[in-house]
């Protein structure tokens, strides 16, 4: 018998045919009404208590809010005021001139690729410039989207500040870059880890890595927030994806984690 013409549901480039030719041979199941007014009533059920269960957690999507113009190829969306978190938009080429930093501030690479200086991140990679450290000029030849917390983006007093104390002398203190393949990850949970980045003044910042169909329960106080770097991570009943931005409204609590797909968020704590 000749098999090299069978599909093998094993083989990932023929498990999407086998599925596809599953699912047409398939025929629509007719419920008795009883039944289907249960269905129906179980599905709005799950429904409300999906939004009652989000009520408490504030999510900005990506294509949510507004970007604002920051020098010419470069635009801005801050998504939490008070701990001056935006997302950084770098058109191919762009640049912003060199400053310094009077508070500490953490970036994160979405896409692309960014020359810090003399320091080059790409995707996953996480940059701490701390308070009294200078940045040469910020520039992305292929363009770049990265997340920065910290920043005094949005403050104007703040941002001329740092632009001109970069021109006085001073004793620069040393950024620090984790790639995303170094540093050591602990076990979590089966199929969670993660990474701790950064652990002073209070505040911890960590990655947190979700293979696929993997959760836990993790503390997420009041003063926490996450931004969701790649694939699809659920906080209780709140899908976030990449570029999403999320943290509790009200008292913080420990909540369920779960990713579907896999998925890698950062993770700001306090304590």
């Amino acid at each position: 018998m000749d098999t090299k013409h069978l599909l093998d549901p094993d083989d990932p480039t023929t498990a999407r045919e086998v599925e596809d030719g599953l699912l047409e041979s398939l025929g629509p199941v007719h419920f008795p009404p009883k039944r289907a007014e249960a269905v129906k009533l179980r599905l709005l059920d799950r429904i409300r208590a999906s939004r009652e269960a989000g009520k408490d957690f504030i999510r900005i999507r990506f294509d949510e809010g507004e970007w604002e113009s920051l020098v010419p190829g470069v635009r801005v969306k801050r998504m939490q005021g008070d701990q001056r978190a935006a997302l950084l938009e770098l058109q191919p080429g762009a640049a912003i001139p060199f400053h310094r930093h009077h508070e500490d501030e953490e970036c994160l690479v979405l896409r692309g690729r960014v020359e810090l200086g003399e320091v080059s991140v790409g995707p996953g990679d996480y940059h701490l410039a701390p308070s009294g450290s200078r940045h040469g000029i910020v520039r992305s030849a292929g363009g770049a989207l990265i997340y920065l917390r910290g920043t005094p983006i949005g403050h104007p007093l703040a941002l001329a500040r740092d632009m001109i104390t970069a021109l006085l002398p001073g004793e620069d203190v040393v950024p620090m870059t984790i790639p995303r393949d170094e540093g050591p990850w602990a076990h979590h949970a089966p199929g969670v880890d993660l990474k701790l980045l950064r652990e002073d003044g209070g505040r911890r910042s960590m990655l947190l890595r979700l293979e696929p169909g993997a959760g836990a329960e993790l503390a997420f106080g009041a003063a926490d927030d996450c931004l969701q770097l790649e694939g699809e991570v659920s906080v209780d009943d709140v899908l976030l994806r990449a570029g999403d931005f999320g943290r509790p409204a009200g008292a913080g609590n420990h909540r369920r984690v779960t990713s579907a797909t896999g998925g890698l968020m950062f993770m700001s704590c306090a304590g």
